[in-house]
């Protein structure tokens, strides 16, 4: 393992849409440099590469938790990304980091066009 170490990984979606509040919200929450983060077309959509890329953060940077946030009329989901499927997908993505990686906190949010970051928790509906 590395020596350098971060507290977390953040997977979002590359739209730049989003940016200005993503940008915002991680300084906020983890500082200037105390993450790793990911950024794909669909933030979750591609789970096989997300899987992949937090294992990595896990090895090299020691993280402790990862953050996956999925937002509103994303384009990489097209007709099919509804809110419910937004929230299923998250939490599909945060059972199998779970397992992947035995204690790992893993948080899921579903970002709105506005600014709003929306905790998913498998007891809850969007």
């Amino acid at each position: 393992m590395s020596e350098h170490h971060c507290d977390a990984i953040v997977v979002h979606c590359m739209d730049f849409r989003l940016q200005h509040h993503l940008n915002r919200w991680i300084e906020e929450r983890f500082g200037k440099r105390n993450y790793d983060r990911v950024s794909l077309a669909g933030g979750v959509f591609d789970l096989d590469t997300i899987r992949k890329q937090v294992a990595i953060s896990h090895r090299l940077h020691a993280i402790r938790v990862a953050v996956l946030i999925n937002h509103e009329d994303c384009g990489a989901y097209g007709s099919e990304g509804t809110p419910e499927r937004h929230r299923n997908d998250l939490l599909r993505a945060r059972q199998l980091l779970q397992s992947d990686l035995p204690g790992l906190q893993v948080e899921t949010y579903y970002l709105h066009l506005d600014g709003q970051f929306e905790t998913i928790e498998a007891d809850q509906a969007l």
